[in-house]
């Protein structure tokens, strides 16, 4: 947040270009929905499969059996899958999440699932002559998305798996460890073309009912793994672009490739804009040869030193980030360690749940939202893998989010006195710093950015509270606060002192004054 102050205190190209952007048009609930504090989970293998999470759908898939393709030209496969995907998500699932706060769901889908809108996407792929295979898809997402709505749940849907395989797994759409999205024309224009047609229907739905607001965007493709960073560069830009002519304020996510910084600075130099575009950061810590030798506590201890190299990392990103008006999500983690970082446990339990309880507290600090892989697996036991496991388990929160201890809904007075008293303690402070510093100030605009950023994160604490067990918390703060920003400077006027209101409006959007309201 510091470097997004000191660009308005410069007076850069973020104030100066904040006077004339467009403001997305979104509905209040579509904004409370996009932007609050993600707590997710993924819904793993209802579309896109993967036999190590549910293995039913792979009994009479052709070839090796590993993928989605596979299953598509087995035994009775359209049989197969629509009875899997009425089955193994439904709304008694929405409902056990939202009863343990999770707010929001990142659901991987396949360009092949939306070949209902447009048969023609899968001509000249690996699944041409498949239509019929998955023209049922369609209808079923767009069901997953009002169950989701009903139980104030967000969808993010992910290009899990892109035409021509953006990665060698098979949970890429085939079982080929080949990539040929990345040295085709022809692919990388179809995938761009299946997120417009994608966009285009979650926007006209809309319009045709039944009306829906929990999309809080789409992922470009997950875990892409590029032969130059500088073609996925090129291809990410030419997709925004293509997207935010159909949707100006389309929330945009996109994999990092696990090179955050670089790809927070491609973010970062992206053509200004109100809209978000946000980083999805992958954590995970049981593959590779250093993990395996790396003990469950010196994963915890890593994870929970503010001055280790990662944490450092997710700092430095999170506030780069969200001065370019974006944020960070952890699209994909788990509780998962490698038996050799369990070796010589004496108690594998709590070992487990100090892990959890070390990533959630990073993502808390740094992140605007983070998604459990995944929700649950065929076989119960897997407290590494599975979201309903590791729960019923006690290894993972009974309830994530900030919990309500008393009615403040009803103590509007009562908020109103609290906002007064403290807006008044934070100019003071505030004025009494600067006042070290002999120059010409506006503090009347730290005034007019405290009220600003208290108002917004309020709106999202009473959103939707009716039968929901914790309340939604301001997740991007750096997209809101840019916004009002630019609010600020239409309504008032360019200026040097303009960093007093953004300041201030960064302060205001976490309120520690309502915290003796809430437990976690």
């Amino acid at each position: 947040m510091r470097s997004f102050i000191s660009k308005l205190r410069r007076g850069t190209k973020t104030e100066s270009a904040l006077g004339f952007q467009e403001a997305p048009q979104e509905s209040p609930q579509q904004r409370l929905y996009r932007y609050r504090k993600q707590r997710g989970v993924n819904l793993g293998s209802w579309f896109v499969l993967e036999r190590w999470v549910s293995g039913s759908p792979f009994q009479g898939a052709a070839g090796s059996g590993q993928s989605d393709l596979d299953v598509a030209k087995g035994l009775h496969a359209k049989h197969v899958l629509e009875h899997h995907w009425d089955s193994w998500i439904t709304s008694t699932d929405f409902e056990w999440l939202a009863a343990r706060g999770i707010n929001t769901v990142r659901i991987p889908i396949g360009y092949y699932h939306i070949c209902a809108l447009d048969p023609s996407i899968l001509t000249r792929t690996d699944f041409d002559g498949l239509q019929h295979v998955f023209e049922g898809a369609w209808s079923r997402l767009v069901a997953a998305v009002v169950t989701a709505q009903s139980f104030g749940i967000g969808v993010l849907f992910d290009l899990h798996a892109a035409p021509g395989k953006q990665n060698k797994d098979s949970h890429s759409g085939t079982s080929s460890p080949v990539i040929s999205f990345f040295n085709s024309r022809f692919n990388m224009q179809l995938a761009i073309r299946t997120l417009r047609i994608l966009v285009t229907q979650l926007i006209a739905l809309r319009a045709h009912g039944p009306v829906f607001d929990n999309i809080v965007g789409i992922q470009l493709l997950n875990e892409p793994h590029p032969s130059s960073h500088q073609t996925l560069y090129d291809w990410y830009g030419e997709a925004i672009q293509e997207i935010r002519k159909i949707d100006s304020g389309f929330p945009i996510y996109i994999s990092d490739c696990w090179m955050t910084d670089q790809y927070a600075d491609f973010v970062a130099h992206l053509p200004s804009s109100l809209a978000l575009t946000c980083i999805d950061y992958h954590l995970y810590r049981c593959f590779t040869s250093s993990d395996i030798s790396t003990s469950a506590a010196q994963h915890t201890a890593s994870l929970a030193d503010r001055n280790a190299p990662f944490s450092q990392m997710f700092s430095r990103v999170s506030e780069k980030l969200a001065a370019s008006g974006s944020g960070l999500i952890v699209g994909e983690w788990s509780g998962a360690l490698n038996p050799g970082s369990l070796r010589g446990t004496t108690d594998e339990h709590q070992e487990r749940a100090s892990y959890i309880r070390a990533q959630l507290d990073l993502f808390e600090l740094y992140c605007a939202g983070s998604f459990f892989w995944t929700y649950k697996k065929e076989w119960p036991g897997d407290q590494g893998w599975s979201f309903r496991d590791a729960v019923d388990n006690g290894i993972f929160p009974e309830v994530v989010g900030m919990i309500p201890v008393k009615d403040y809904v009803g103590l509007s007075a009562d908020i109103n006195t609290r906002k007064v008293t403290a807006r008044n303690v934070a100019l003071g402070q505030h004025v009494s710093y600067w006042a070290r510093f002999p120059s010409y100030y506006e503090h009347w605009r730290f005034e007019a950015g405290f009220d600003q950023g208290w108002v917004v994160a309020y709106d999202f604490f009473t959103f939707d509270r009716a039968g929901q067990v914790a309340v939604s918390e301001l997740g991007f703060k750096g997209c809101i606060a840019k916004r009002k920003a630019q609010d600020h400077i239409r309504e008032y006027g360019r200026s040097n002192n303009i960093w007093e209101f953004g300041e201030c409006t960064i302060q205001g959007g976490f309120p520690f004054w309502v915290l003796p309201l809430f437990g976690r």
